[in-house]
C-alpha cells in the first residue's frame, strides 16, 4: 500500500501561486446518497481516513444533499481542517419538481458563501467554485463579488465549474482563476483538452471529476445492475453503448495486466500524466478503493 509520505511526495501546485496539492483527491458527492445510499458515520471515518493516507484535495458543493455534504464534511474534518485544500461550490439552485436552476448574481453568491462557512463550520474556505455558469450574469459580475469573498478573507482561491474557455478567459481577467473543473477521463476527453489549451497558458490547474468514467473504466461495471443512482441515467450505461464501451474497457484491463496494476491506477496514472496541471478528485465510498486510487 502507497505510504502517506509517498503521496505527499507526490504533491503538485494548484494554480499559479496556490497550495501544494496530493494530485489524487476525494470527490465527496457520492457521501450524500447521489450514487446510492450512504451511511454518514462510515462516510465521516473515510474522509478522515483519506487525510491519514495523505489526501489533501477534498471537494464538495452546496447541492450535493442540498447542505448535507458540507454539514458531513464540517463533522468529519473536525481538529484537522487545516490538513487539507478544502473545495466547494455554489450556483446550483433546487426547484421542486424541475430541474436545477442556476444563479450568477452577486448578492447570492455571498449569501452562498456564507451559508456553505456556516455548514462546513470555518472561516475561510481554500478553493470557491461557481458551480455552474449563469448566462443571464454576465461572469465579470460573479467572479467581481467572489474576488471580494477573496478580499474579506472568507475565501483563498477561486476555481469555475463546467465553463467554456472564452468565459475562463473574461473571468480570469478580473481575478486570478486557480482551478477549473470539469469531466475528464480516457473515457471523455475532447472538452476538457480543448479547455486545457487555455488553462495551461494561464496558469490555471485543471481538476478533473469523473475521472473513472463514473465507474464504468474500473473493470467493476459487468452489467447495468451494476450501476445505481443517477449514474445509471447516464449515457454510457445505456443498453448498447455499454456493451460497446465495456469492449474498450477489457482493452484498458489489458494494459493494466501488462502494467501490474488495476484498470483504475492505469487510467489515473494515465491522467496524470498529461500534464503537471492535471488534478483528479476520483468518488468513493469505499475505503479499499480509496487506497487502491491512491496506489
Amino acid at each position: 500500500m502507497v505510504t502517506p509520505e509517498q503521496v505527499k511526495a507526490s504533491a503538485r501546485p494548484l494554480g499559479r501561486g496556490g497550495p501544494m496539492d496530493c494530485p489524487i483527491g476525494l470527490g465527496c458527492m457520492s457521501l450524500s446518497g447521489v450514487y446510492g445510499d450512504a451511511d454518514d458515520a462510515a462516510s465521516e471515518a473515510l474522509i478522515r481516513a483519506a487525510v491519514e493516507m495523505g489526501v489533501t484535495h477534498l471537494d464538495s458543493s452546496d447541492m450535493y444533499g442540498w447542505g448535507h455534504n458540507e454539514t458531513l464534511l464540517g463533522r468529519a474534518l473536525k481538529g484537522i481542517r487545516d490538513r487539507v485544500v478544502l473545495a466547494t461550490k455554489f450556483g446550483q439552485v433546487r426547484r421542486e419538481g424541475g430541474a436545477n436552476a442556476v444563479d450568477g448574481r452577486p448578492a447570492y453568491v455571498a449569501a452562498a458563501c456564507e451559508a456553505s462557512l456556516k455548514r462546513l463550520g470555518v472561516e475561510v474556505i481554500d478553493l470557491y467554485y461557481q458551480h455552474r455558469v449563469d448566462p443571464a450574469v454576465p461572469i465579470e459580475e460573479t467572479v467581481g463579488a467572489m474576488a471580494r469573498l477573496v478580499e474579506q478573507g472568507k475565501v483563498r482561491f477561486l476555481g469555475l465549474s463546467e465553463a467554456r474557455p472564452g468565459t475562463i478567459r473574461r473571468a480570469h481577467a478580473v481575478h486570478p482563476i486557480a482551478a477549473v473543473q470539469t469531466e475528464y477521463s480516457l473515457l471523455y476527453r475532447k472538452e476538457a483538452e480543448e479547455t486545457r489549451a487555455l488553462t495551461r497558458g494561464l496558469g490555471i490547474s485543471f481538476v478533473a471529476y469523473a475521472p473513472l468514467g463514473r465507474g464504468l473504466l474500473t473493470g467493476t461495471v459487468r452489467t447495468p445492475e451494476d450501476v445505481g443512482g443517477r449514474r445509471a441515467q447516464h449515457p454510457r450505461f445505456q443498453p448498447g453503448n455499454l456493451d460497446r464501451n465495456l469492449e474498450l474497457v477489457a482493452r484498458i484491463e489489458g494494459f493494466a495486466r501488462d502494467k501490474g496494476c488495476t484498470a483504475s491506477q492505469l487510467v489515473l496514472a494515465w491522467l496524470l500524466a498529461q500534464g503537471e496541471d492535471v488534478h483528479a478528485i476520483p468518488g468513493t465510498r469505499r475505503r479499499e478503493r480509496l487506497e487502491e486510487n491512491l496506489g
